[in-house]
Parts: structure tokens; sequence; C-alpha cells
């Protein structure tokens, strides 16, 4: 099946974060969002649902567990069993739940940086405090300094790791023996490893995502993965997404949580749980064709880059939809650079220092869009930055 991603959507007035959000003039290329449509399965699953016109409460059947299991099965070689699998409206709530369940106010949760932004928000808003181990840049991508980690995991007040992968905003797929280093320094110190593998389906063709589930069995007895459909397939706004957690009495800590909370059953709704299914029963030869136009994307704007934006470096990724790029030589400080794209420029961007000092001077572009739409974005940052060199 042939399908069009250069079809140009208009999302304005359609209660969208990204695109309502901005002024008529503004170009968004910020949140992780993409401006596709989803797999036509998962459009007929919903149409479907809709012609029923009930929309009732829901339950997790059978069919649901199997459907995760065997996507993870097919895609990732992970062997999941059904009483691991728990549910959360979206990841960043699981986050702020695991900073309440096994942590208290005053202790702390490691994370590397530059990391996603809700990750260090997750501790903070709960009394926990954020420890960062920064990122190296070694050969134009992330590594892990384990050695820091290391020293820092010792900490007696350090309970958890937030873990990001594959890690946003840099695209790295860590490997296998990195995920281990990492798992035994944690295990080692009674550090819980959360990882957040929510963009482990969109893989740039070559490129192999590792499960953190995948690993020895004493690593994932000290483990938490969280995985969703939302980013994989454009359903951020259906709140669906899976708490994988192998170790019972984890499990049971985080179930009992989530039922003093209110959420018996992570309180999905219907469509949500009608397009996890359609997805992961029927969604993967869209997603294959999805990254190929992706890949083409990422090729476009690293040509571009290198042809009209001398100045700027791409960070390559292996993984995910999103592009960080350091556009520190142009010499601006980073919240004025900012503020001139988007201000001047027309282009909205995510900054980099909301992922933390490590982010200063970068900037991170979707490219999840229509080819059409990813050229006009480049044009606007090529000229804005050209005008700011002009100016001076």
């Amino acid at each position: 099946m042939n399908f069009d991603f250069d079809c140009i959507i208009d999302r304005r007035n359609t209660l969208s974060c990204k695109w309502d959000m901005a002024e008529k003039d503004v170009l968004p290329m910020w949140v992780a969002d993409m401006d596709f449509k989803t797999s036509p399965r998962i459009i007929e699953a919903l149409e479907k649902r809709a012609q029923s016109g009930i929309f009732g409460y829901s339950v997790y059947m059978d069919d649901i567990y199997e459907a995760i299991i065997g996507w993870f099965k097919r895609r990732h070689g992970w062997d999941i069993k059904k009483e691991w699998i728990n549910f959360s409206p979206g990841i960043v709530p699981a986050l702020h739940a695991f900073s309440r369940i096994f942590t208290k106010p005053g202790e702390k949760i490691l994370m590397n940086s530059p990391v996603y932004y809700p990750f260090f928000k997750a501790a903070q808003r709960n009394g926990v405090e954020p420890v960062y181990s920064p990122l190296i840049i070694k050969n134009g991508r992330y590594e892990m300094d384990f050695e820091d980690i290391e020293k820092k995991a010792a900490d007696p007040l350090v309970k958890i790791f937030y873990l990001c992968s594959p890690q946003n905003p840099g695209g790295r797929l860590w490997t296998r023996d990195e995920l281990e280093r990492l798992g035994r320094i944690c295990l080692e110190n009674d550090v819980l490893v959360v990882s957040d593998e929510i963009h482990c389906d969109l893989v740039y063709p070559g490129n192999r995502h590792v499960p953190f589930g995948t690993l020895d069995d004493k690593l994932t007895d000290n483990a938490i993965i969280c995985t969703a459909p939302t980013k994989t397939f454009n359903l951020a706004g259906l709140q669906i997404s899976s708490v994988i957690i192998k170790n019972p009495d984890i499990r049971k800590k985080y179930s009992e949580y989530m039922t003093a909370s209110g959420f018996d059953y992570g309180e999905a709704g219907v469509f949500g749980l009608e397009a996890m299914r359609a997805a992961y029963n029927y969604g993967g030869e869209w997603l294959d064709s999805l990254m190929e136009y992706l890949k083409g994307s990422l090729d476009f704007l690293c040509d571009y880059v290198e042809k009209n934006i001398p100045k700027a470096k791409v960070m390559v990724p292996e993984a995910t939809y999103l592009v960080w790029i350091d556009l520190s030589g142009y010499g601006a400080d980073c919240v004025k650079m900012h503020e001139t794209l988007k201000n001047e420029g027309k282009i909205w961007l995510d900054e980099g220092y909301l992922f933390g000092t490590a982010g200063e001077g970068f900037e991170r572009i979707n490219i999840a869009c229509p080819r059409a739409t990813l050229e006009d974005g480049l044009d606007r940052m090529k000229n804005c930055l050209e005008n700011m060199l002009d100016k001076r």
C-alpha cells in the first residue's frame, strides 16, 4: 500500500497544541507531534467505533494484551508476559507516579543531560532533586559518562535512574553493552531503572533498538519500561501507554498507587484502546513506509544545513523524528537566538536550554512533516540566521 506523506493537512483550529498555540505566520516545528495522518487501519478502527455511537466505560480485554505482546515480539524480539503489563494515561504521568512511589521528598533521581525536560520536572514537582550526568559528545553523537554515573549513583539518596531510550533530544540508540553497564551500576547501588522507550519504534533503516527488558534477568528485575503507540502512530491525544514491570514487588507498588489515585486500570478511553489494538496488530507496513520517508527527510535536512547553514552542526539521529542542531557557531545568546528565530524568522523550534544547561546553544526541530514544510522551515532558519550575522 502507498501512503502519502507529502500531503499537507491544515491543522489550524483543530484543538492542536502544536498549531493552535502558534501565531498564524509562525511555522511550528517544536513539539513531538507528526503532521501526517496515522495508519489507515487505525482510522478505520476508530471510524467503526465512532459509528457504534456508544462510548461507555472501557475494559482491557485479552486481545489488547495480545496486541502489545505480539508487537514487541515481532518488532523487537522482546518476550513480554501478560501479567507484566500495566497501563497509564501517558508516560509523563507515569514518571510523576514513580517519583511519588519510589522516592521521598529530599531524595534524588539521576538522569543524563540534556534530556527530555519532563524528566526533571517529574522530580522537581514532587520534592525530589534531579541529579544530572552530562552526556559526552564523541564523533558527533552522545555517549554516557559511566564513571560519572557510577560516582553519582553511589549517593544513598539517589533512588531512581530515569533513562531516555532512544535518547531525546540526541536520537541515540543505546547499545546492549551500554545498557548492561548502566544496569549493573544501578543494581549495585540499589537504584531503580525507569526506561522511557516511547520512541523505540521510530528507528531509521539499518539501526536497531535494544529494549531494556531484553537484558539479563537480574537487570530487568530492577527496571520499569515505559512504551506507547502514541509517538509511533501520532496518537498522543488518545492518551494510552504501557508500563512494563517484571518484578512483582515493584509491580504491586505501582498497582496499589494507581488504585489509590483512582486509576484502577489506567483509565484508558475506548478510542485509545481501539487505536492501540489496531496499531500493534496492523500498523507495521505504515510504520516501515514512514521511516523510509523520514530517512529521506533527514538526508534532505543534513544536505541543506551543510550547504546553507554552514555554522550549524547536526547531530544525526539513529532514531526519533527529532533532530538536535548545534547553533552555537552563530555566537548569539541561546535565549535571544531562540526568540529571534521564533519572532523574526517565524519558525518555532524547541529551545535547547529547556533540556538542561547542556542543551544551551542547540535547537530541536521536528521533521515529521511533509517535505515541502520541512524545506520551508529550513529556509526560514537560514534567512533568519543570515540576518542575525548581517546585523552584527
